[in-house]
């Protein structure tokens, strides 16, 4: 039977597509050679990463609440910043016990406001903080919305232009230790925020999202991504154009995103959780898709427009665990966790 134009292009495009997902393999593969591991003093899990206004850095939250900063192999890790002014060092410094987390704080996005040189921080639950250039004590930013209190914050992302702040709240009936809950019950009291530094108030952009996760501001700030992680999918979030303030799909990745970061040329890193102790659900949503991710893919590159760029794979790895951010940095691709002693860093 002679095949028709549509069989045709279909077994093309399959083609390309594997010939593509190859090419990313390979590239993982060879990343793998340069990866290096910065392990962190005490506590565990460098969730979020970020370099200041000088380049500095890397600056990252951990498991005791507190920011660190890189220093350099000869100086290490220094405290930077810590969440409250009233914080028990004696309790905290050092721990990874989530029972002291809401005593102790933890901190999950950060991100410099490069024109201001000021820190914020998306802490799950003391809410959105602001520390100075110099460190020390955190303000208190926000910590509800609409009259409705903050239950985890999350992810977030600024525009230097303007200092509005975007952030999100994971759920507002679940804390951070019942992330897998809120999950596995399809929990979709999540939202997408603005605040605005001048007015000092926050707005709701977006509600009903299935945990609402990391989130990135366009380059060009037309639009900001929100990783809607219970639907294992990326939204977005018109700011500007003839779709302002609608939503659409941007991904659909097959398993759960985490946070997203933008590079210099405007594509996306989407880390995704992997398989470990308490993998959400315990299990990763999808085998193997047509986009070329893997029960084993921890991470994506996407261009503009939700397409896959590239993938980091990590099948014959445990170099590679819970990953959670991927920042790219003056070519070099620094890689966050919420569980693992250190910062992971593929050297370019």
């Amino acid at each position: 039977m002679r095949p028709s134009f549509a069989s045709l292009f279909f077994f093309t495009c399959f083609v390309c597509l594997k010939v593509e997902t190859i090419s990313y393999e390979l590239r993982a593969d060879a990343r793998l050679k340069n990866y290096h591991k910065i392990e962190l003093a005490h506590g565990v899990g460098p969730e979020s990463i970020d370099f200041d206004c000088k380049g500095e850095g890397p600056y990252t939250g951990i498991s005791d609440g507190r920011i660190l900063k890189w220093n350099g192999p000869q100086f290490g890790w220094k405290e930077f910043a810590i969440p409250s002014h009233d914080r028990n060092r004696e309790m905290c410094d050092g721990t990874s016990d989530k029972k002291l987390e809401h005593v102790c704080g933890r901190p999950l996005g950060i991100k410099f406001n490069k024109a201001t040189c000021d820190l914020y921080i998306a802490d799950a639950y003391f809410g959105l903080l602001k520390v100075g250039p110099r460190g020390g004590p955190a303000q208190k930013l926000a910590t509800s919305a609409g009259g409705v209190p903050f239950k985890l914050v999350n992810g977030l992302d600024i525009d230097p232009a303007t200092g509005l702040v975007y952030f999100t709240d994971s759920s507002t009936v679940y804390r951070r230790w019942e992330y897998v809950t809120a999950v596995l019950q399809g929990d979709k009291t999540g939202r997408l925020m603005r605040y605005d530094p001048r007015s000092k108030k926050v707005s709701v952009l977006l509600k009903g999202i299935a945990f609402a996760n990391g989130v990135a501001l366009s380059k060009n700030k037309s639009f900001i991504l929100v990783a809607e992680t219970g639907k294992a999918r990326v939204l977005r979030y018109w700011l500007q154009g003839t779709k302002t303030r609608t939503h659409e799909v941007f991904a659909e990745l097959g398993t759960y995103p985490d946070n997203i970061k933008v590079n210099q040329e405007g594509e996306f890193w989407v880390a995704l959780t992997t398989g470990t102790e308490e993998d959400t659900g315990k299990k990763r949503l999808a085998g193997d898709t047509d986009a070329g991710i893997t029960v084993d893919t921890v991470a994506v590159k996407l261009d503009r427009e939700g397409q896959i760029m590239e993938t980091i794979d990590a099948s014959d790895s445990k170099t590679l665990q819970s990953v959670s951010e991927v920042e790219e940095h003056l070519g070099n691709l620094w890689i966050g966790s919420v569980e693992v002693p250190y910062v992971g860093l593929f050297k370019n």
